[in-house]
């Protein structure tokens, strides 16, 4: 079992209205919008143009089609300055319905997975303005539940737009901040490994790249930077009764301790854990556990699942954030580590080679 953690585009212009099987579609309805003008725009790492325009009626209905690239992007629509913004990640229709007056702050988004995702992160962020005002940007939950949604696609298109989101002038992820930095990271790692001929790539990877070597000239030039090995990233969380399990813990009392992040509610969860199950009925007995993380965002359906299972079962909510994932580089679900003798010794990247590996270090 895969899931992706991703899901991009300049694109040639074509008639308003055109249909063709390699095109996407932006239509809906701006209200009390007569004849003004609508643009979608397009952005080439920040740097935004017209595509094409269409003038609107009375009825203010619109359809824009245009040509397809071959990757997911981000685009935008503007009417008289204000902005809604959209992604496309192949040939699909995305629907935009706004007022003219409140264009740009009161609208609706729909038509795919992405559209209803970007159009969260955007509620989200208008929700943490409007009580905390400008410092909305450093506000802890906000960025805490955009990281989860980082993790869970980061070589989506809607995460790019995320480490891109600004309040004010100032990102809501910084490249200078070391915390954020790994955030960052981890969508520049995802995009170089699953999109590396996407024109974001390179961008990401420079603007990761330049910022670490930035953080770490920060020292004195002749000083002496001691730094601690951390052989594992301890995790603490608890599981479907409520128990607090710490994955050292469990490390130092088993021989071998196999890590899973995973999800629960896909469909090919349930034959995942079933080959799981046989590893653990195998090799248990000789000091094999398992300390399985559940990212679903369903607590109570992970709940029915888990308790049936005969491992240590934990969940890693909104509130615990995406800490624990980014620790361990996380980018595809599931990903499955091997713990021996409290040190992280092996990443697994196909379950089918699982029982080999746990031969090995037991």
């Amino acid at each position: 079992m895969k899931k992706s953690l991703f899901t991009a585009a300049i694109v040639f212009t074509c008639i308003t209205g055109c249909k063709d099987a390699n095109n996407w579609t932006v239509n809906g309805v701006i209200a009390d919008a007569d004849s003004k003008t609508l643009t979608v725009e397009a952005s080439n790492n920040g740097n935004w143009y017209p595509l094409n325009s269409v003038t609107l009626d009375k009825s203010g209905k619109f359809s824009i089609s245009e040509k397809a690239a071959g990757y997911p992007d981000i685009y935008r629509l503007n009417l008289d300055g204000q902005m809604i913004y959209f992604p496309i990640d192949s040939i699909e229709t995305v629907t935009i319905n706004a007022n003219a007056s409140t264009f740009g702050s009161d609208y609706t988004l729909s038509g795919s997975n992405e559209a209803d995702m970007l159009m969260h992160v955007d509620n989200l962020i208008k929700e943490t303005i409007a009580t905390k005002g400008n410092i909305a940007v450093s506000d802890s939950l906000l960025k805490r539940e955009l990281s989860g949604m980082i993790i869970s696609d980061p070589a989506g298109i809607v995460s790019y737009y995320i480490i891109n989101k600004k309040i004010g002038d100032t990102p809501i992820f910084s490249p200078t901040d070391k915390n954020d930095l790994r955030v960052i990271g981890a969508v520049a790692n995802a995009f170089s490994s699953f999109r590396p001929n996407d024109p974001r790539t390179d961008y990401l990877k420079r603007l990761f790249l330049s910022n670490r070597r930035t953080n770490i000239s920060d020292t004195q030039p002749n000083s002496v930077v001691y730094v601690e090995e951390i052989p594992l990233f301890d995790i603490t969380l608890s599981d479907n009764t409520g128990k607090f399990h710490s994955l050292k813990e469990v490390a130092e009392q088993n021989k071998v301790v196999i890590l899973n992040f995973t999800f629960y509610n896909v469909e090919q969860s349930p034959a995942f854990n079933l080959e799981l199950a046989k590893i653990y009925e195998k090799y248990h007995t000789n000091g094999l556990e398992i300390y399985q993380i559940s990212v679903d965002e369903d607590e109570f359906q992970w709940k029915q699942s888990a308790k049936n299972l005969p491992w240590i079962t934990v969940y890693n909510s909104k509130v615990d954030g995406a800490t624990n994932m980014l620790n361990y580089n996380v980018t595809m679900l599931p990903a499955i580590f091997i713990i021996k003798n409290g040190e992280l010794m092996a990443r697994i990247d196909d379950i089918a080679s699982l029982t080999t590996e746990v031969k090995k270090y037991l």
